[in-house]
């Protein structure tokens, strides 16, 4: 089973052929082809690779899926005795992308 980490984000995904993933927006409509060079880790089943920090030649790809919002969070913030209280409302952006190959070079 052949999978890998990827940096995209600012944040960190473990991948694998097939999987569907939610990352933070991309650019790009829906059926687009979309490649992830900053690969950290690979590994095919029997051999594993590690990159210092990427791998180099190493490449992702994937297809967009869809663009979307996650659920609602509330932010609420409240200092007692102080007559402080502000309420507010969140939704992050995301989106979901199918992963197809993963060369690890």
């Amino acid at each position: 089973m052949s999978y890998a980490i990827i940096r995209t984000g600012g944040k960190q995904f473990r991948v694998e052929p097939g999987q569907s993933i939610r990352i933070p927006t991309l650019l790009g409509d829906a059926g687009a082809a979309v490649e992830f060079n900053d690969v950290l880790f690979g590994s095919t089943g029997a051999a594993v690779k590690v990159g210092v920090p990427s791998l180099t030649g190493a490449k992702v790809t994937g297809q967009i899926v869809k663009h979307g919002k996650d659920d609602k969070i509330i932010v609420f913030k409240f200092k007692r005795r102080k007559n402080y209280a502000r309420k507010q409302g969140h939704r992050q952006a995301f989106t979901e992308v199918r992963i197809g190959e993963i060369d690890l070079g």
